[in-house]
């Protein structure tokens, strides 16, 4: 059941009018209800996961906060290892032995590899990392073992974010299932408008640019290099309108029902160095590698050789994360190399009093030309996101120049009328001008102060939902991990 289906649209209409009228643990059970509801339209049977990942862990949780010395260590090893195994289970068993069978092609040895011909529980990554993050925190005393099981089950199941994030800690969202919301008007009208400013960005956006993006992608080697540059454009925009489209609808959903989810993206394509993107993009994830991958393995805190190799073993794992195949290890680990190549070339610029230099350009020429070369970087980062095999992605990084011409036949049978090209061109351009507003209030324009103005935008953004967006059953991209 996807958010942009006029199932949803009923489902959850009929939730939050007997939510309303709801109190206290009916409420809760209600919730609870719909959140297995929501998840069982996907697949029943692997209800089945949630409910051991919440009973192992609401177990580990209180186990930890009871038992002393090493007994606190064995209920978070245990906890560790049964949603590490139920992930290595669904997600990458195929992908190790495949691995292992194909080094062994190498030296000879000719057989065919033991795989599982099984589904991945949609969502199951965020799922475990959520509930590792709980008993993480209960070990370390940061937040208290929950003791009611109807609470915990729903901090695991919780609907508008339990199938793509954002991953929720403790401490943020637990305390908000032991009181009673009341939303108000300004809770409701905020919760609208962010919801509706995600189905645009989803359905006007990322929707229209799906098709083109995926015939270039599915054959690169049929297309010069004007297609497989604007094709790789066009997915760092799908992408990000995509997955922050889906966050916006799960934030104002929980909004319309008193709940604050934690905010996944602070305008990414304005940051203006790859570390900077990875404060913005995907907040609740890169936290999650940071706190609980990155700083235990010594983080900042080490000689410059071992930071860079703790930053490059923490981006292969957040690489892995996404997908169990090495194009997305190859991603990680550029992102990784990326903020080497930054810390290095500071380093080697103040040695040499470039920055000093650098201080009398101005200073939105410099600003500029840092997101430019930031959004070029993750842009062609991208490439190893979307590209099916490693020689597809390897083939369009070096063919994306030149450029040649463009066929315009391409663009027809990609999706692209001489009608709606234009009205998609404004809504990216929209997007951004929206972007950098949220990112620079003071430059907003006195016109969005009327309420007649702010009325007339969103009516605006609800008909081109209407007329431009695409209905039929698209997934988001963040549903495969």
């Amino acid at each position: 059941m996807l958010f942009n289906s006029f199932q949803f649209f009923f489902f959850f209409l009929v939730v939050w009018a007997l939510f309303l009228v709801s109190r206290g643990t009916p409420r809760k059970i209600l919730l609870l209800a719909a959140s297995y509801y929501f998840y069982m339209c996907w697949s029943t049977k692997y209800i089945f996961v949630i409910w051991a990942i919440t009973l192992i862990d609401y177990a580990a949780g209180l186990g930890i906060e009871r038992a002393r010395g090493e007994r606190r260590r064995f209920y978070l090893g245990l906890s560790l290892f049964c949603n590490l195994a139920l992930l290595f289970f669904f997600k990458y068993f195929n992908f190790v032995t495949g691995s292992i069978w194909t080094t062994a092609h190498l030296f000879g040895l000719r057989s065919d590899p033991p795989l599982l011909n099984i589904l991945l529980p949609v969502g199951l990554s965020f799922h475990t990392f959520q509930a590792m993050s709980y008993t993480i925190e209960v070990y370390r005393g940061n937040a208290p073992a929950e003791k009611s099981l109807l609470n915990y089950s729903l901090y695991v199941a919780f609907f508008p974010q339990m199938v793509a994030g954002p991953i929720e800690r403790p401490n943020h969202l637990l305390p908000q299932f032991h009181r009673d919301p009341h939303p108000d008007f300004s809770g409701i009208r905020s919760g609208l408008t962010q919801a509706l400013w995600g189905l645009f960005k989803k359905m006007v956006i990322a929707d229209n640019v799906a098709d083109f993006v995926k015939q270039i992608y599915a054959a690169p080697r049929q297309y010069d290099g004007a297609e497989l540059a604007l094709a790789t454009v066009l997915f760092s925009i799908q992408i990000y309108c995509d997955f922050s489209g889906y966050t916006d609808i799960a934030l104002g959903l929980a909004r319309l029902m008193g709940y604050e989810l934690a905010v996944n993206f602070r305008q990414p394509y304005f940051s203006r160095s790859p570390t900077e993107f990875w404060r913005r993009w995907h907040i609740s994830l890169s936290t999650w590698f940071r706190d609980y991958v990155y700083i235990p393995l010594g983080g900042n805190r080490v000689t410059p050789l071992r930071r860079y190799w703790n930053l490059l073993v923490t981006f292969l794992a957040s690489g892995l994360w996404h997908g169990a195949s090495w194009s997305f290890a190859v991603w990680g680990c550029l992102h990784g190399t990326y903020l080497i190549a930054q810390q290095e070339a500071s380093a080697f610029a103040a040695r040499r009093g470039w920055a000093a230099r650098l201080q009398g350009a101005p200073a939105a020429a410099l600003n500029g030309a840092k997101i430019l070369l930031t959004w070029s970087l993750v842009t062609v980062a991208w490439i190893y996101f979307r590209a099916s095999t490693l020689r597809d992605a390897w083939f369009i990084t070096w063919h994306l120049w030149p450029l040649g011409r463009l066929d315009p036949f391409v663009l027809k049978t990609g999706g692209f009328s001489r009608d709606e090209a234009p009205v998609l061109v404004l809504a990216v351009l929209l997007l951004f001008l929206v972007d950098w507003w949220i990112a620079n209030p003071a430059r907003v324009p006195r016109a969005w102060r009327s309420p007649v103005f702010r009325a007339l935008c969103y009516n605006a953004c609800a008909w081109a939902i209407v007329f431009y967006g695409f209905f039929g059953h698209r997934d988001f991209i963040y549903f495969q991990f």
